[in-house]
């Protein structure tokens, strides 16, 4: 399984050289499964630079979204194999609240966007699955999903590739003030013995208490959430996009700090755009 970082922003893009090592992109991530499929997690700005590379080739494309928000969706548009005529392209949504699986589609319309979406030549299929269906098959991989903590709703996934485990929990907060929909219990068995965990980590103690309940982990609990899991590796994921590349080096070294005091084996990263993970 190789995973590749096309974007790892949080709420908005974030442009400037001061964003430019770790990126500015929203949410996007391309799998490539064991054998061949093309999987890809979230469609943020991301994936426009990723669709310039899939539209060489004219394998299917899977896209699994994680919610409905505009960091998340707001590439589509722009993402070249979508215009692609016969381009076989098949989108699971997340299990929002209100359940809207035409979002990604329907911003292009009206005012939003100058191409409707009936202009798109791919053949784009929703695939809107019963909520009670939590595992599925794409390709050599079982996918499972867990429903995340955030305004809105939306999914979370585990793809096992053959007993090699990739765990995308984005846009998720594990102590929030709302209703908990899968607890931190859950989390730890969902991710356990993963061999990559992206997990959200966009927030510090500083930013609270003004953005608690705003649907993200702070830094700390997300490295509480990895070493009592037993993931082999971690990326944190959704940086805030105000965070410039110093801060969140800055932020990687308490992290590293953190894990010497509890002598954990975990290596935790800050995922980066181009950055590519074999596993």
């Amino acid at each position: 399984m190789q995973v590749t970082f096309y974007g790892v922003r949080g709420s908005t893009p974030a442009p400037g050289a001061e964003f430019s090592r770790y990126g500015g992109n929203t949410a996007c991530v391309h799998v490539k499964l064991s054998d061949g499929t093309h999987l890809i997690l979230d469609s943020g700005t991301g994936i426009k630079k990723l669709g310039n590379i899939l539209a060489r080739h004219s394998d299917d494309i899977h896209l699994l979204l994680s919610h409905n928000h505009w960091d998340h969706i707001q590439g589509f548009p722009f993402f070249l194999p979508a215009f692609q005529p016969r381009r076989k392209i098949f989108i699971t949504p997340g299990l929002t609240t209100p359940f809207e699986p035409e979002a990604i589609l329907n911003q292009m319309s009206g005012s939003w966007f100058p191409i409707s979406k009936n202009e798109l030549l791919a053949d784009i299929k929703i695939l809107e699955k019963d909520e009670s269906i939590l595992s599925w098959k794409i390709g050599s991989a079982t996918i499972t999903r867990r429903k995340m903590n955030h305004p809105g709703g939306g999914s979370s996934y585990l793809i096992n590739d053959g007993g090699t485990k990739l765990a995308y929990v984005t846009d998720n907060e594990l102590f929030p003030p709302y209703r908990i929909e899968t607890e931190f219990s859950e989390w730890q068995s969902f991710i356990k013995n993963a061999d990559l965990l992206i997990h959200d980590a966009q927030y510090t103690d500083k930013d609270m208490p003004l953005k608690h309940g705003w649907g993200h982990s702070l830094l700390e609990q997300a490295v509480e959430l990895a070493t009592s899991s037993g993931v082999k590796r971690c990326a944190f994921y959704s940086h805030d996009h105000t965070r410039t590349d110093d801060a969140l080096d800055e932020l990687m070294m308490h992290v590293k700090e953190r894990l010497d005091q509890l002598k954990s084996p975990v290596d935790i990263m800050a995922a980066h755009e181009g950055q590519v993970v074999i596993l």
